[in-house]
């Protein structure tokens, strides 16, 4: 019973720290908003001006797209960390978000600016380095916990090269500081138009991932187990990861890459949980939602000549503690060698 408590208070902790997040989010930027004006705004009692505009077209999208990636990235390295049995598994060190990183940057730098297009690249290339990543581990025989990081820090570095190559051949004035910005990740450009197709593609990824969490956790066993249990690893493993691939790859391609998200909410989630069975993925996705809304919010109030700072500054700099605690810590849960 105390378990159960302990999980209910964790998980209604998270949810109302979210909402406090996103609430305040709505308020917070060059052109504040008070509470009149949004509660005038909501009951229809204002129509027209630029509070309006600013909070319809602007903050309201801004604040969606937030949580939006915060639970996609979160919830994507808690089932990379499950599924590969890897503490340091997630979207940044697989070598996925690189890859459709790259993938966006490709399709901007060709001049095919579409929300699908951008999306279907950023897809075709983290599918394309995650499968990279799967070969590598197989084609060394070396399928310790470890060795998917190390493959994936090859495959990043891969991906590093293709952007330093696209930014050279970028034009000056107009995409090179584009991508700038998408290596560090920004919501500053978000408005209402860029949230609809991420949003729905994110909810179905998110809606199979919850409905399969099960199998998720089975295939943390390993192929063994999971074969004994009735599971088929290599179609699962294959479709699981290709479903988390999508969703990392539709955030990407609308904000960027944000470091460490995925990395540090899973273990932030099992430091509450104390497991990672029940809500444990629900879990990740709350904290990836508030660590990326209060980093947002940091870059708004913290401005460097005018312009917002990117967000994997403060994502980065909020890993560091988490990074240095899984480094003290005796053993490794997942029984690797990572």
């Amino acid at each position: 019973m105390k378990k159960y408590t302990r999980e209910f208070t964790a998980v209604l902790a998270v949810a109302l720290v979210l909402a406090v997040l996103a609430v305040v989010s709505l308020f917070v930027g060059s052109y504040p908003l008070s509470i009149g004006e949004i509660g005038a705004i909501l009951t229809g009692q204002l129509k027209d001006g630029m509070a309006v505009r600013v909070f319809w077209q602007l903050r309201l999208p801004r604040m969606c797209m937030g949580l939006i990636s915060g639970l996609s990235l979160g919830v994507a390295g808690g089932v990379y960390q499950t599924i590969f049995r890897n503490p340091l598994a997630s979207p940044d060190l697989t070598g996925v978000a690189s890859g459709a990183s790259l993938g966006a940057a490709c399709v901007i730098v060709l001049g095919a600016g579409a929300s699908g297009e951008i999306m279907a690249g950023a897809f075709l290339m983290g599918m394309l380095a995650l499968g990279l990543v799967l070969f590598l581990v197989r084609a060394a025989r070396l399928e310790r916990t470890g060795s998917y990081i190390l493959a994936g820090v090859v495959v990043s570095a891969l991906a590093e090269a293709g952007l330093m190559s696209l930014k050279v051949m970028a034009d000056p004035e107009r995409e090179l500081a584009a991508l700038e910005v998408w290596t560090m990740g920004s919501l500053a450009a978000i408005t209402a138009c860029k949230v609809v197709l991420p949003a729905i593609t994110v909810a179905v990824c998110l809606g199979l991932l919850l409905l399969f969490r099960r199998e998720v956790l089975m295939l943390s066993l390993g192929e063994e187990s999971a074969r004994s249990m009735g599971l088929d690893p290599v179609l699962w493993r294959a479709l699981l990861l290709g479903v988390t691939t999508l969703m990392v790859a539709a955030v990407v391609s609308v904000t960027g890459v944000i470091s460490f998200v995925g990395l540090i909410a899973p273990h932030i989630a099992f430091l509450l949980l104390g497991r990672r069975g029940g809500p444990y993925l629900p879990m990740c996705g709350l904290v990836g939602g508030a660590v990326l809304l209060c980093a947002d919010l940091l870059a708004r109030s913290i401005s460097q000549g005018g312009a917002e700072l990117p967000l994997s500054i403060f994502t980065v700099l909020f890993a560091a503690p988490v990074l240095v605690a899984l480094l003290c810590r005796k053993g490794d849960r997942y029984g690797g060698d990572a």
